[in-house]
């Protein structure tokens, strides 16, 4: 007898995979958002359902604007996937106004959908503001409560905390006031500091360090995204968040060894770079 989650294609058997949900914003180019998380998710042997937040206008060289969608609108794209799939996965990325970030909180709260990787994506890399003060009050106030983990990079960290980071002790204290915002887990993501690229994970209390060489680039467009796609899916596979952190931060630093090298301002990474799950 066939179990449920397994299908057979041409005589060969698979098992049906994870779905993990992305709410996020739409990159043209490709390199970040909604586009990098579907590629990610799949790479990680999942499959990818996505709502879109925000048409941004960019590329390598920078952010040139957006136009966000209503709040109304990003619950009309998730709720047909919540009634359709079992969501064992998810992740937000850009969620760039206060009322956008209430419904996505209200979706995690109303839905049966898996408590969230959070990417506050606040700059982008070029250094475009994504979000306001009052859309960050929010992010704070309802979705941080709801997170699985959340995946700050330093100048995110700084700006969620008002603190100063500088070294991997600040970088700890920071993840443990982000955590006291009512997140089960924080990262902070070193790479914005010299030296090898430092995260340091501090899950209810508990802090882990995960030390790795520097790839020294330009190709680091949708990095974040791309982290936090590819937690969401190890999470979706089952595995702890440390575990989930570590695979995850593995696929991040081979996509950048290995990247494209396309555009002409911070390029995108490889996505098909191969992932360990």
């Amino acid at each position: 007898m066939m179990r449920e989650d397994v299908f057979e294609v041409a005589g060969v058997t698979k098992e049906t995979p994870p779905v993990v949900l992305t709410v996020a914003g739409f990159d043209p180019s490709g390199g970040a958002g909604v586009v990098a998380d579907v590629k990610t998710i799949t790479a990680f042997g999942c499959f990818a359902a996505a709502a879109v937040t925000s048409l941004t206008y960019q590329n390598t060289t920078g952010v040139f604007g957006a136009s966000h969608q209503t709040a109304e609108a990003v619950r009309a794209q998730v709720i047909p996937v919540v009634e359709d799939f079992k969501v064992a996965g998810a992740k937000t990325g850009m969620l760039p106004t206060r009322e956008i970030i209430e419904e996505v909180a209200r979706l995690f709260r109303e839905t049966e959908l898996p408590a969230p990787v959070v990417d506050p994506v606040v700059r982008s890399t070029s250094g475009y503001d994504l979000i306001d003060d009052a859309a960050l009050d929010s992010l704070k106030r309802e979705l941080l409560p709801l997170a699985r983990v959340v995946t700050p990079n330093i100048p995110e960290a700084e700006r969620i905390t008002g603190m100063s980071i500088r070294d991997r002790g600040a970088m700890a204290e920071a993840a443990r006031a982000i955590r006291g915002m009512g997140a089960r887990a924080v990262l902070v993501k070193g790479g914005h500091l010299e030296g090898r690229a430092l995260d340091v994970l501090d899950e209810e209390g508990e802090v882990t360090y995960f030390d790795a060489e520097r790839v020294v680039t330009t190709s680091t467009h949708g990095t974040g995204c791309t982290l936090a796609a590819a937690i969401a899916s190890c999470l979706a596979r089952g595995h702890n968040v440390v575990d989930s952190v570590a695979l995850a931060k593995r696929y991040v630093t081979e996509a950048i060894r290995t990247a494209p090298g396309l555009g002409r301002g911070h390029g995108p990474v490889n996505h098909s770079a191969v992932a360990s799950f």
